[in-house]
């Protein structure tokens, strides 16, 4: 997919899924700004990507605080005008039962998961909006948010609330020509995933009707599509991506 001249931003670009699409996309044509608040390794795949010739830039992105989100998009627009596309990749969870969470655990998983990106979201449209040519909102939701996950019960909600936000979105931007869509992974190959006891993670595996789970690069193909000229007709649609684990209509 020809990306060429597309500037496009991809929070949690540091790692996993965010870091997969911001190369895959920059590897297609275009200029990928990436945020995290991993500032070091942030730094580091921007200085690889650049390395390879790629148009890669990183910018710290603290997603808890709005100020970091104002002066994140002020650094975007400054460098470019306005954003083509944006991916609001970043995510962040605990897995326990919820009656063990703690109130700090529910309001940094609001505030990275749904809270956070809503701000930059509003924050991107307004150039975007004015200038009058469209483009993509895509956000990284979870198979959590359509159908509930164990231990992930306010994460489930904080997803569940992207899918509703980027719906109702989509309806005031259509005209605006601004596509508002959403890509669900199921289980994948990221930091996160890794880090959970062996046993979990085997009987996800066991559950995919795949019986693998997803490499990021394979959910950064769907949020490429999205991302792209290709779906110019396509608003307000959830695509799950994982395998045939969920399987909802």
């Amino acid at each position: 997919m020809d990306m060429h001249g597309k500037n496009v931003i991809v929070t949690g670009g540091a790692s996993g899924i965010g870091k997969a699409t911001a190369l895959l996309l920059a590897r297609n044509g275009a200029r990928v700004f990436i945020g995290d608040m991993d500032t070091e390794r942030g730094a580091q795949v921007a200085a690889d990507a650049v390395a390879a010739g790629l148009r890669v830039e990183f910018l710290p992105l603290e997603l808890t605080d709005p100020t970091a989100i104002d002066s994140f998009t002020d650094a975007v627009h400054g460098a470019v005008g306005r954003a083509d596309a944006l991916v609001n990749a970043a995510g962040w969870d605990v897995i326990q039962p919820f009656m063990d969470n703690d109130t700090a655990m529910w309001d940094r998983v609001m505030a990275i998961n749904f809270l956070g990106p809503v701000r930059l979201t509003r924050n991107i449209l307004k150039p975007m909006i004015e200038a009058g040519q469209g483009g993509k909102i895509v956000s990284i939701s979870s198979d959590a948010g359509r159908v509930g996950s164990m231990g992930e019960t306010v994460y489930a909600g904080a997803k569940g609330g992207i899918i509703a936000f980027s719906k109702s979105l989509a309806r005031e931007m259509a005209r605006h020509r601004i596509n508002v869509n959403v890509v669900c992974p199921g289980p994948t190959n990221t930091p996160l995933f890794q880090r959970q006891p062996d046993r979990m993670k085997d009987a996800l595996t066991k559950a995919i009707p795949f019986r693998r789970i997803a490499e990021p690069e394979e959910i950064g193909e769907a949020v490429m599509f999205f991302a792209s000229r290709r779906s110019d007709y396509i608003t307000a649609q959830v695509l799950s991506v994982s395998g045939g684990l969920t399987m909802v209509g």
